[in-house]
């Protein structure tokens, strides 16, 4: 910047740029800054003509000196060029210009700087596109740019300098050494609480291969649907496995137990993907729901029962669901989401997700280990695949990466069949019918507990189901509510709420390069997942439905994050469902197996709960004391409630005793209701995480840089962000009936 430039300088500019036509119906009319004829600037007065330009710049980062003519457009913001390289800050310094409106690389310039005019009040954005002269790509670093009062690039790097503004995130984009183009690389900084920034205009992140709202085409949709749900099969089939044994259920329940989730799962992913968030999120049962339902399975009034006891529990569980998802629905129709929202943070979620997995320690290996040359080869087998060859890619396609966990059992399930089929489990004189023929011999009765865990034909859910069956309303009958019951399901929704539809949400958007949704679109996702859990309660699932927190996992590794392609997947889960062989097959998979697969499975929630501290600042003493207490107390904790077993260490296994305490527990009121439900409550390690965690993250002081406070956009983002009001409102004519300001809220 010339120190004696003045308005007639700036026309001249302004007409040499020859861009002064057609942008100046485009941005308001600004007054340019003219500095004083005594040459004494004020760099407040500076500072404040360049926020109101719209460019609002401090890049961190490495500093350089640079004495070099700028030069004002009235119009258009204001450029800065720079000519050749600077040597004195210690380091080459490229040549930059500033733009805040074009976004286009200009002819023999280094490094371009373009500002996102159009993000509203929320965070800006800008990309740094670096070149050389020979058009050969080089790494830059994050910048700290600063004028000084003569308006000269300020290279004290102490954050001191004149006329600093605020910090902008950077997308790098980084070309290889043949110049054929490549990768943009995202640069995260959080000054004060601010998140970093997305692109919206062309509807997907540049590394992704199908973005948000693009249509690759039918067969690439049928296969990027199917990719998803086949990647997330753990998730999907095997909870049932767990449940109904325990809860005296056949293998025919199993098998409907599984028909009936694949058909929720399909229609809440649907749902979800039009009238939630709309973000490419698979729904389907939650591990959440799968510690208290094994507290109620267990509870003392169900030991006892023998006569139709998958029936009655079920209809305990759906019962519970219904008052629990009832309880979610309020929460995001109303709006108190929206203010929850202010005190849930990275490490509230990190510790809690990371319970939801801790919790089944005791039940993993402990049924594995019950076929232990079935499992042990599984769970090697499935890490050798997801961490050793995670990296070999077959016909452009990471298939051990994507599938790691359906091709681990399809292969172990067929080696053992292989056993089953060599005699390894044929005893003399007992029979395969597991375990009814052999508990009245007593020479198979010591066989019985190794047939039923380890052969391949153990299950007759193939012979007996039938070949169509569609899952109906009630079909186990009228749900029945108790008080305890409910209060448990509504903290649990609650913790589910934490869970997927805060912490899930937010990765999500990352990853789509949207901007985050507002907290109204959180809500009113929120709100939608307690409609789609009141479905499962309906229908009888057993468990709430919920975000997946591993689909960010899928499409972080796929680059597939089309929402039609999760609609195509759900529409063949749907018709999958009424098949009923498909149900019954998945049935058939031995528990040991089963065991082994969900050990590696809970392993992964626990993993992709602490990754959440990302956002944070992992090294902060107050977020690692935090972490710590809420994990360990989450774990100590319900272990002093669970040693109050007189009566329930005899008559349930070993690795049902933890969900026991809930009718033996310490807890003694004038009201048995409340005292089952405070001792179930406190007795499940991720209600009392989330607890400790919640209390001590809003009462310990913290900045917002330490404590990686969530960053949500405003209503204002979407209503002048076309992209985003594609990305979040409503469809058709569903967006014209909600009103903005109780949909989009901020």
């Amino acid at each position: 910047m010339e120190t004696g430039s003045n308005s007639d300088s700036l026309a001249k500019a302004e007409t040499s740029n020859g861009r002064g036509n057609k942008l100046g119906s485009m941005l308001p009319k600004i007054e340019p800054f003219v500095p004083k004829k005594d040459q004494n600037h004020n760099p407040r007065e500076l500072r404040s003509w360049a926020k109101r330009t719209g460019f609002v710049s401090h890049l961190s980062g490495e500093t350089g000196t640079a004495s070099s003519t700028e030069r004002f457009d009235s119009s258009t913001g204001f450029h800065v060029g720079k000519s050749g390289r600077d040597q004195r800050a210690g380091g080459s310094s490229p040549k930059i210009e500033i733009d805040p409106v074009l976004g286009r690389t200009r002819p023999n310039m280094g490094v371009e700087i373009e500002m996102d005019s159009g993000s509203g009040s929320g965070s800006r954005q800008g990309r740094k596109t670096v070149a050389d002269g020979n058009g050969l790509g080089e790494k830059v670093e994050e910048r700290k740019v600063g004028l000084n009062g003569n308006g000269v690039e300020n290279g004290n790097g102490n954050g001191k300098g004149n006329g600093v503004a605020s910090v902008t995130p950077l997308v790098v984009e980084e070309k290889d050494e043949e110049g054929k183009g490549g990768r943009d690389v995202e640069i995260g900084m959080y000054p004060e609480g601010e998140e970093q920034g997305h692109e919206g205009g062309n509807g997907h992140h540049p590394g992704l291969k199908v973005g948000l709202r693009d249509n690759p085409g039918l067969g690439a949709l049928i296969y990027y649907g199917l990719q998803h749900f086949l990647s997330l099969a753990g998730s999907l089939i095997f909870i049932p496995s767990v449940m109904v044994p325990a809860m005296g259920g056949t293998d025919k329940d199993t098998a409907s137990v599984i028909s009936t989730m694949l058909l929720v799962s399909g229609i809440s992913t649907i749902l979800h993907s039009y009238f939630g968030t709309r973000l490419p999120l698979v729904q389907g049962s939650s591990f959440i729901y799968l510690a208290p339902a094994l507290v109620i399975i267990n509870a003392r009034d169900y030991r006892n029962l023998t006569e139709h006891k998958f029936r009655h529990i079920m209809r305990e569980l759906q019962g519970a669901i219904i008052v629990g998802s009832i309880f979610q629905s309020i929460l995001g129709f109303s709006g108190l989401m929206s203010l929850l929202l202010r005190l849930i943070n990275p490490v509230v979620v990190a510790p809690t997700v990371a319970a939801v997995g801790l919790a089944f320690f005791s039940y993993g290996f402990p049924q594995a280990g019950s076929c232990i040359e079935v499992s042990v080869p599984l769970l090697l087998l499935v890490l050798i695949c997801t961490l050793y060859l995670r990296g070999i890619s077959i016909f452009g396609h990471r298939l051990f990466r994507i599938y790691a966990v359906p091709l681990s059992v399809t292969i172990t399930w067929i080696y053992a069949f292989f056993l089953t089929a060599g005699g390894a489990y044929d005893y003399k004189g007992c029979s395969p019918d597991i375990p009814s023929s052999n508990i009245l011999v007593d020479e198979c009765r010591k066989h019985a507990y190794t047939m039923k865990h380890c052969r391949a034909d153990a299950s007759n859910a193939w012979r007996t189901a039938a070949w169509v069956r569609i899952p109906y309303p009630l079909q186990w009958g009228v749900p029945i509510f108790h008080f305890r019951t409910s209060l448990i399901m509504i903290i649990v929704s609650l913790v589910a709420s934490v869970d997927s539809q805060v912490g899930t949400y937010h990765s999500a958007s990352l990853l789509v390069s949207s901007k985050p949704p507002t907290p109204g679109v959180v809500s009113r996702g929120i709100a939608l997942e307690g409609f789609c859990s009141l479905l499962a309660g309906i229908w009888g699932s057993g468990t709430g439905s919920t975000t997946l927190t591993e689909n960010t996992h899928t499409i972080n590794i796929t680059k597939m994050a089309s929402r039609r392609a999760l609609v195509f997947g759900a529409l063949f889960l749907i018709l999958f469902s009424v098949v009923g062989k498909v149900g019954a097959i998945l049935a058939s998979i031995p528990l040991s197996l089963a065991a082994a697969i969900l050990c590696f499975m809970w392993a992964l929630v626990v993993a992709v709960g602490l990754s959440t501290l990302q956002y944070t600042q992992t090294a902060s003493f107050r977020n690692i004391t935090i972490v710590g207490v809420s994990l360990f107390l989450g774990l100590s904790i319900p272990t002093y409630f669970q040693q109050y077993q007189p009566e329930s260490i005899l008559m349930l296994p070993s690795y049902f005793v933890p969900y026991a305490a809930a009718s033996d527990g310490p807890v003694h009121t004038i009201n048995e209701q409340l005292d089952f439900s405070i001792n179930a409550l406190l007795s499940m390690s991720m209600v009392v995480t989330l607890l400790v965690a919640f209390v001590l993250d809003n009462t310990v002081p913290g900045s917002r840089d330490e404590r990686g406070v969530y960053i949500w956009s405003c209503a204002e983002d979407v209503a002048t962000d076309p992209s985003l009001q594609l990305d979040y409102s409503l469809p058709g004519k569903f967006s014209s009936l909600c009103c903005r300001s109780s949909c989009l809220r901020a």
